[in-house]
């Protein structure tokens, strides 16, 4: 697909306050993502409408307080419902009709999480746009670092994703399973996936092509019901159901107890010498309920500044927050 095609711009008013910068940092997690793309004023990322592999480019107008989101979508989208599919998807990836009133209300009377809720005030949790990414990212992750996880996401997108290009790259669409099934395990080990990593992956993409699995529909029980079904599915454990129910369904009570990474940020946050294991968080956020799931995107950012990913992220004019 070629970027010299027609675009079309629009506007999107996000619940208040919100910082694309930020929303943006706790969607992406590293800088070595190909999918979500960030160049410190403008994100970017390629889905499919209307059959179309088609780069959304998404700046902030505005302050925190007011804010306003300036869309392009290249090529424009056809049909009143490719429009919803734009709208759709970045509601989901962005949280942009998130109300987070209650949180900021929770952190102003909670002397430790206040200071953490003023410095990223503005961040939206964000969700994966559909449940399957989240399901292939979960996989792609799981007991390995979040680096390496990335990085097989990344070739994962090359080899089977939707391509958009533009003169100075390609940049590629997350796979479908539909993307998913044409590609043979070899092809998947050969990128680096494990032997076990494949059968999930395949197992899940080609039950979802048969009209066997639903994952949308899936979503819509409560939480022990949706987190039993993951379970029932190959290669689901418990930590890649509650991230799943928090990063591909928007469950923002949830805190994934067994993310290695999420207790060590847990535990120095709050000066624990050792490290927590999944009882200790869950007896550790529960006073922060139903925040739990937020607590814990707070906490990445808090990671990603103290590891100096956050030192080009600018705050909009009303938002008198240091980051760095």
């Amino acid at each position: 697909m070629s970027h010299r095609q027609a675009s079309r711009t629009f506007v999107l008013r996000p619940v208040p306050p919100f910082r694309l910068d930020l929303t943006v940092w706790a969607l992406r997690r590293r800088r070595r993502n190909l999918m979500d793309r960030w160049d410190g004023t403008t994100y970017r990322r390629v889905v499919v409408v209307g059959g179309r592999p088609t780069e959304l480019a998404v700046r902030q107008a505005g302050s925190s307080a007011a804010p306003r989101l300036s869309v392009t979508a290249t090529p424009a989208p056809r049909t009143m419902l490719d429009r919803r599919h734009v709208r759709v998807t970045l509601e989901r990836l962005l949280g942009l009709r998130i109300d987070l009133t209650g949180w900021y209300h929770l952190a102003e009377d909670d002397e430790r999480l206040r200071p953490l809720a003023e410095r990223f005030r503005g961040m939206k949790p964000p969700r994966f746009p559909t449940m399957f990414e989240a399901m292939i990212n979960a996989f792609a992750c799981q007991q390995l670092s979040l680096e390496v996880g990335l990085e097989l996401l990344n070739r994962l997108a090359a080899i089977a994703g939707a391509t958009f290009r533009t003169p100075q790259d390609i940049r590629y669409a997350f796979p479908t399973a539909q993307d998913a099934v044409r590609l043979t395990p070899a092809k998947y080990r050969a990128i680096g996936f494990s032997h076990q990593k494949v059968r999930a992956l395949l197992s899940l993409a080609r039950a979802i092509t048969r009209g066997e699995v639903d994952l949308e529909v899936l979503g819509q029980g409560n939480d022990a019901a949706v987190q039993q079904r993951l379970l029932e599915l190959r290669g689901v454990g418990r930590w890649t159901a509650e991230y799943v129910l928090l990063r591909g369904l928007g469950r923002f009570h949830v805190f994934p107890g067994d993310d290695v990474g999420a207790q060590k940020r847990l535990g120095r946050w709050l000066g624990r010498s050792r490290r927590m294991d999944y009882a200790g968080v869950q007896r550790a956020t529960r006073r922060w309920s139903p925040y739990a799931g937020v607590v814990y995107f707070h906490l990445l950012l808090d990671g990603l500044s103290q590891s100096g990913a956050l030192v080009s992220t600018r705050a909009p004019d009303d938002a008198q927050v240091a980051i760095g």
